[in-house]
């Protein structure tokens, strides 16, 4: 049995005349006649009663029908999601991130991405950074939203945005008013940090902090960046943040950060060998917002 026979099983029975069915499949009828004896014979059922005046479906031949065509119609849906996804306009992205992104461009992003692939499901996958890398090294996700690079050979690290730290401290507080900050400035104040268990930024303040000569003193650590933010608008202490964070919270102030705590680049991390089509026309659209 193949897709020809059930094809043309289904346009004789339309037709009920084999005349009329071979004129529409543009074959002639002893071709037609072949497929659908053959088809029959693997059957084992007679699927047509044919007189010298007329065609008919038996009962057997009209259960098939109805399932034929619902078998058909599949296998055109399949093939158009098939050739869509080979073309980027289907299928499934699986995106791990901090909370702190939906703070930056990446709403805009999506936005913009399911306007232009909306038969592209695009699945957003909160975890700590330690764990999207895990995520990826086991396929669970297809790229990563991160503020640091992964040094890894079966890696790739594409810099989408820039997004500098900055320090947030809260309104009223004797330091907003300077503008600019150095790490040492923050040697008497209260830190409100994330984990450095769970993220490369939080270790790369205190490593700062140590080379600044002291190591700051915790008034808080949580696991997301929005957190810190209301804790420093609460008076808790001050933090170091992205500048794309900051920008959504109204009721703290903030000061720009002239020592470098790390790369400012935002990075996709995936697989190298992860050639989905969906995810490069992805990765393509995030590297476009910078210009937009």
């Amino acid at each position: 049995m193949n897709l020809r026979q059930l094809r043309y099983f289904v346009v004789l029975a339309e037709e009920l005349s084999f005349t009329r069915a071979a004129a529409r499949l543009h074959i002639s009828q002893p071709p037609l006649s072949q497929q659908i004896a053959q088809l029959e014979d693997e059957l084992g059922v007679k699927l047509f009663v044919r007189t010298s005046r007329r065609v008919d479906l038996t009962e057997p031949g009209r259960i098939f029908l109805h399932d034929t065509r619902a078998t058909l119609d599949r296998i055109k849906s399949a093939t158009i999601r098939v050739r869509a996804a080979d073309q980027g306009l289907a299928g499934r992205i699986e995106v791990g991130l901090s909370s702190s992104h939906f703070l930056g461009p990446l709403p805009r992003l999506i936005f913009k991405y399911s306007r232009t692939h909306p038969g592209v499901a695009v699945m957003l996958n909160e975890m700590r950074p330690v764990d999207q890398v895990e995520a990826l090294f086991e396929r669970l996700i297809d790229v990563s939203i991160s503020r640091a690079p992964v040094d890894d050979s079966f890696m790739c690290c594409l810099p989408l945005w820039k997004d500098s730290a900055v320090v947030a401290l809260p309104l009223g507080h004797r330091l907003a008013q300077r503008g600019i900050l150095r790490i040492a400035d923050l040697k008497k104040e209260r830190f409100v940090l994330l984990r450095r268990e769970g993220s490369p930024f939080a270790r790369h303040i205190y490593q700062r902090c140590a080379e600044a000569g002291f190591m700051p003193a915790i008034a808080q650590t949580v696991e997301e960046i929005p957190a810190q933010l209301y804790l420093v608008a609460a008076g808790l202490g001050v933090a170091i943040v992205p500048q794309s964070a900051r920008a959504r919270i109204s009721d703290i102030a903030s000061c720009k950060l002239e020592d470098d705590i790390m790369d400012p680049d935002v990075y996709a991390v995936y697989r190298k060998d992860n050639d989905k089509k969906a995810l490069h026309a992805f990765l393509s659209e995030a590297r476009q917002l910078e210009t937009d």
